[in-house]
Formats: C-alpha cells, structure tokens, sequence
C-alpha cells in the first residue's frame, strides 16, 4: 500500500474518536467544530512530521488508546467522555469484576479491534519495509494543510470567547488527559492516606454505657437500586421475608451522593460529604470513632480489596476479614451469615461495631444467587442490550431477593443475642437496567441517571434497644418520608451507638435532635465538586423522580 494512501487511512483512523464525542456529547456547537477541525490539523501535520506514515502511526498510539478507550465508553454509557472517576475505577477494579464487566460490553470492544488492531499491526509489520512519502506529496500535503490549521484557528478562537465552553472539559483528548492527571493526584493522596491521618481523633466525649453489651451493625450493599425494593413501592415481590419483619424502618427517599462505589462507600462511612469531600484524606471512618469510644470493631467484606479507601477504612477496624484472601471467584453474600455468628459469638458481653461490605447485586447478576433461588424466570446470563432487558431484570430482581435473604438472616442472628442491638442498610449506589429511551446500563457513568442514585436505607432495631434507646428509634420512625442522601448514614451510626464527638455531624443524623431536613439534594462530581442534583441529572430523571414523589428544590 503506498504511503499517500496509508496517510489518508491513518488520518480517518485517528480522527474517528473525535466525531464519536462529537455525536454524543452535549456542548455548544462552536465547541463541536473545534472537536472536530483543530484535531484534523494537528494529525494532518503529526502524520507528515515523519518520513514514513507507518512509523507516524505508531509513535500516535497513545491517542489511538484513547480513542479505543473512548468508543468503548461511548457504548457502555451514550455519552460522557473518560473521566477521573473512570480511570480511578480502572485502578480499583479487580481482575476478576474486570472480566465481568468485559463480558457486559464486548460488542464495542470487537468493534475497536476491528478497527485499531488491524491497523497498528499492519503498521508494525510494514514499518521496515515502507517506502517514505515522495518529496513532492509531502510538500504538497503540508501546504495543503495550511487550510485546516487556518479554519481551526478561527473556531477555536470563538470557541475560547464563549464562557460556556471550557477547553479542559470539553476538548478531548486534552480532557481525557487533564482527568487522568488528577487521577493520578488522587491515587497519590489515597497512597498517603494511612500517614496523613495517623494523629486523627475524634475527641469522643460521650458513648453508650460499656456496662450494657450492645451490637450495631451496619451492612453497605452494593449496585441495589431503590426502585426495585418492594419495600419502596416495586410491583414485584423482591423483599419477601423483610416485608414481615417488626421493628423495620423503611427510607424510601434515599439517594446516593455518588454513582461510584470509590467515592460512595467513604461518604458512608466517614464525615465526607458531597459538600466537603476532601476532609476524607485527612480524617478516619466511622469504625475508628467505635473503636476511640471503647466499642469491639469488626470489618467483614465480600469485595476483592483494591487499595481504595474502602479498604483503608475498614482496616481501621480491631478485626478484619476480606472473604476473597481465602475464597477465589466471586463468593457469594450468604457465605456472610455464618461469619456474623461467629462474630456475635466471640464478642458476647461487649459493645459491638460491625461493618459488612456485601457484592449484592453487581453485574453479573445471575451470578450472584443459587439457581434455586432464581424466582424469576427466565433469568440466566444474555448479551446486555435493551432488547433482553426482561431477563436481565429477572436476574437483577432475584438478586435483590437473595439480599433480603440475607438481611433477614442477620436479622435473626442479631436478635438471637438478646442484647439491644441495631441494623442499618444502604446501597452504595444503583444501577441502569435500560430503563428508558437513552438505553443507559450498569454504574458508574460520567452522567448519572436516577436509577444509578436512588438506593435502599432501612434499619432494625430489636425490642430491647427500642425499650433502652426509645427516643432515638422514635426519632428515625418520625423521619421515614424525609427526603434524604447518603451522607446521612455516617452521623445516624454515631447516634446509634450514642457517640458524641467533634465530628458528629448531627444535623445530617436521622437519630439526633439537632437533624435538619434537606431542601437541597446535592452530587459529587467527577472533579471531586458539588454540584446540585438537579443540574447534573437530566429532565427524564427529575421527572420520575416528581412522579415518585421524590422531587426536592429549595
């Protein structure tokens, strides 16, 4: 193949991505012409800085990568470019929930083959014996070029006077380059984290009395959308056995402050907001204000460990166990039940905290239950595509049937104690089953929808801490309808075990006094900024949300 002819062949190539974002993003149209003409010229003349295109192909794979990258997210998500979040999730994801999160969206990735993996080994292997450009094609090409480099000038220009448009935002690759250098600065602050918090205290000044054995338990679900409990108004019966249980609160007006469990997980359980997320690298969870106020602290986790803060936290604790350091494969949640006996039983007499990290309902669903416990049918593994999406929410709905299995379980293992002992429950974020024309699935997009945001909260309590603790549970009954985010969890676990300390938040706790209902949800963006939710959500979302009764503006 001639070189003139591999030019033109190199140059589609590369620019491929930049209309992929063009299509799918939403920005001013200035922007769109820049997205599109200032990379044209910038290829035009990187490809003809070389003698050879072969060998000007090969030194562009960085943007090939990214580009690749960028397609494969287009698919999975519809829009948004690769974020900060995104990349911090590729250096938290374990091998395994990699491959299964592969086997969700292998149509694009045989896409990007098909279309890059040819290519640059073609490039590879022609590179040597490639002729270089002739003289006269070369000089022709770059003068020709001058005309995009001088029509991109003049758009960009515009572009840079339009206050809507930001070039770290919306100019990829340089916005894909820009998230990943924060992402690197994360990754740094989350290395550091251990040593940038070891001198934290809370400065407890009050807790339940040590004379009293009691249990608190907090269990951190994982991918469970609140709009698929029966608990919370689903038509289907997901929550058959917590549908009966007494002395069951149910906070049907909960959503998360982040769509990625990285981030939703710490502010869960520590003091971090969406309003004041950086506090987070420099202060510890709520497991090592148990342990400042003299409660026994167990961490128990069914996820892999991927040197998050979800680890750091949970190794705050006295005790710790991550199932999957002696279990290959992804063990399912009830494997959790007997290791919570085990727990309560080695810890009669005393006052504890216990903190569960469940798998819950992450893809791949099926996966995540025995078959006898497939209620609905049919129910096993299919290509993800809106077309299937009555066998994969089978498969999702009987997840969260197991989940509640499991709940209940612990339920009756807390209660079996016969101390006052108390259970609260939250998913760290939902989940996109195809919902609605946007064909949106799974977690964790740049752009988050109601369904990936509205999570489950529920608590237990047993009759002997209603009987010990009455106005605390009397507080959260009376709170049931309020409009609520994640963030309340952290404060409501202090106010649980009766701990007063320095970083008490009690504003946001469902069991103080001092809580003041929300008038403004708020959402953690991918660049670590709050945001309110309705401007990052779309008008299809806050319209479910007025339909469920969940709409909140000041």
């Amino acid at each position: 193949m001639t070189a003139r002819r591999l030019f033109f062949i190199y140059l589609l190539i590369l620019l491929i991505p930049q209309v992929d974002v063009c299509v799918t993003e939403r920005m001013e149209d200035i922007g769109k012409v820049v997205l599109i003409v200032l990379p044209l010229a910038f290829y035009w003349f990187f490809l003809l800085g070389f003698k050879k295109p072969s060998k000007a192909f090969l030194w562009a794979f960085p943007f090939a990568f990214l580009g690749a990258f960028q397609i494969v997210l287009g698919y999975l998500y519809g829009r948004g470019v690769i974020g900060t979040d995104m990349w911090l999730t590729l250096m938290t994801t374990s091998p395994n929930e990699a491959g299964e999160m592969l086997t969700q969206i292998y149509p694009s990735v045989v896409a990007v083959c098909i279309i890059y993996l040819p290519s640059i080994g073609y490039a590879i292997w022609h590179v040597k014996r490639e002729k270089p450009y002739e003289k006269t094609f070369r000089r022709n090409m770059r003068i020709v070029g001058i005309l995009p480099l001088i029509f991109a000038i003049v758009p960009t220009t515009m572009a840079f006077r339009n206050e809507k448009y930001k070039f770290l935002d919306d100019f990829f690759p340089v916005n894909v380059c820009y998230n990943f250098k924060l992402a690197l600065a994360r990754a740094r602050a989350s290395a550091n984290y251990k040593e940038a918090c070891k001198s934290f205290r809370f400065g407890v000044t009050e807790s339940d009395s040590d004379t009293i054995p009691e249990v608190v338990l907090m269990v951190v679900g994982e991918t469970s959308r609140g709009t698929n409990w029966n608990l919370i108004g689903y038509d289907r019966d997901t929550n058959p056995k917590l549908s009966k249980q007494s002395n069951l609160l149910v906070f049907g007006d909960c959503m998360s402050q982040s769509n990625a469990t990285y981030k939703s997980v710490p502010i869960i359980l520590t003091r971090a907001t969406a309003e004041d997320f950086d506090v987070l690298y420099t202060s510890k969870g709520v497991i090592a204000a148990a342990d400042e106020a003299g409660w026994s602290t167990v961490f128990i986790s069914n996820e892999p460990r991927n040197h998050s803060f979800n680890d750091f936290i949970g190794e705050q604790a006295q005790e710790v166990r991550f199932q999957r350091d002696s279990l290959h494969g992804s063990p399912m949640d009830n494997l959790l039940i007997p290791l919570l006996h085990e727990t309560l039983e080695k810890h009669k007499g005393e006052r504890l905290f216990m903190v569960i990290h469940t798998y819950g309902s992450h893809p791949t669903y099926s996966a995540r239950y025995t078959r006898e416990e497939a209620y609905f049918k049919p129910d096993l593994a299919v290509k993800p595509t809106a077309e299937n999406r009555k066998i994969i929410t089978n498969a999702y709905d009987n997840s969260i049937r197991m989940t509640d299995g499991i709940l209940s379980a612990f339920i009756a293992e807390l209660d079996s104690t016969g101390c006052p002992a108390a259970m609260l429950y939250i998913s760290d974020h939902g989940e996109d089953l195809y919902d609605d024309a946007r064909k949106m699935y799974m977690h964790a997009s740049p752009y988050p929808s109601y369904y990936q945001l509205h999570v489950p909260l529920i608590c237990w309590t047993s009759d002997s801490y209603n009987a010990l603790h009455e106005d605390r549970v009397g507080m959260m009954a009376s709170r049931q309808q309020d409009p609520l985010q994640s963030d309340c969890v952290y404060p409501t676990l202090l106010s649980l075990m009766g701990i007063k300390c320095n970083y008490g938040q009690t504003h946001l706790s469902l069991a103080d006094a001092n809580y003041k209902k929300k008038t403004q949800r708020t959402y953690l963006n991918d660049h670590n900024e709050m945001m309110r939710l309705e401007d990052v959500i779309e008008p299809i979302d806050i319209e479910v949300m007025k339909q469920k009764g969940m709409y909140v503006q000041e």
